[in-house]
């Protein structure tokens, strides 16, 4: 067997481990615990999978391990990044496509922050030579590294590991002394009560320096996040031109931040 045939199976191997991986943290957030016969019977794996998925996520401090099965971590309030691209991949997408075609032609500074959804804008938006990203994201800013064609600026900061984003003073700095044509935030939080969340303070208050020097703000959430509220507040709703979700988004919430100003695109997948 050749090497070009094994690699799309390792790559798809690993990618249904990921998702199994989130699957099982699901259904901890959900349950707030769970035993070995839940999993195998929810998952449909075998208990010596469901063992070997939970030492994992133990060693990670995602799951605490108990007697038979385990239980949700002290203190853990969101996924770790390796984790979170394999959650509503195909809505992130249809997303990031609907997100890019609004970014004006011609020389433009766009400011990305961390996330999943934002790294799928960075990928479409990958090909333009006259754009210039201004990002706190590790992972964003070595994506549109290795495709050589848009002008990237990066933060200072802090390193969160969750997230691989800098934050702090030195980010903050940064995001205040560049202008920004448009920012594209994306949120673990978004509703018409609270603004545009997320889990952690500091990060919120990186992301909150480049929304007050950008032209215009655009949130970027799967549907899961329209509604939710996390704990620090990176934008109001006044500081936010446009939300781009997608179908699965709930339309009363959706329509109470309409009425806020703010205007809503849900984008469609392809096919």
């Amino acid at each position: 067997m050749t090497s070009g045939s094994v690699e799309p199976r390792l790559r798809s191997a690993s990618t249904q481990r990921a998702r199994r991986l989130t699957a099982i943290l699901d259904l901890v957030a959900r349950q707030r615990s769970v035993s070995l016969t839940d999993l195998t019977t929810e998952l449909g794996i075998s208990p010596a999978t469901a063992r070997r998925d939970l030492t994992e996520l133990a060693d990670q401090r995602l799951v605490t391990r108990t007697h038979g099965g385990a239980k949700v971590a002290e203190g853990r309030t969101e996924l770790p990044v390796t984790l979170r691209g394999t959650q509503f991949a195909e809505a992130k997408r249809a997303i990031a496509r609907a997100m890019a075609v609004r970014v004006p032609a011609g020389r433009h500074v766009i400011a990305l922050s961390g996330g999943t959804t934002t790294a799928d804008v960075a990928r479409e938006l990958a090909w333009r030579q006259d754009l210039t990203v201004v990002t706190n994201s590790l992972t964003i800013a070595t994506l549109l590294s290795e495709r050589g064609r848009v002008r990237v600026v990066m933060t200072g900061g802090f390193l969160r590991p969750e997230s691989l984003e800098l934050v702090g003073a030195l980010a903050e700095n940064t995001f205040t002394a560049v202008n920004v044509g448009t920012a594209v935030l994306g949120a673990d939080g978004v509703s018409a009560a609270a603004g545009v969340t997320t889990h952690d303070e500091t990060e919120a208050r990186t992301n909150h320096a480049m929304v007050t020097k950008a032209q215009q703000t655009v949130v970027v959430a799967d549907g899961s996040k329209v509604g939710r509220v996390a704990l620090a507040q990176m934008a109001g709703l006044d500081q936010v031109a446009t939300l781009i979700t997608d179908g699965s988004a709930d339309p009363a919430e959706l329509e109470r931040i309409r009425a806020a100003g703010v205007e809503v695109v849900v984008a469609r997948a392809l096919g």
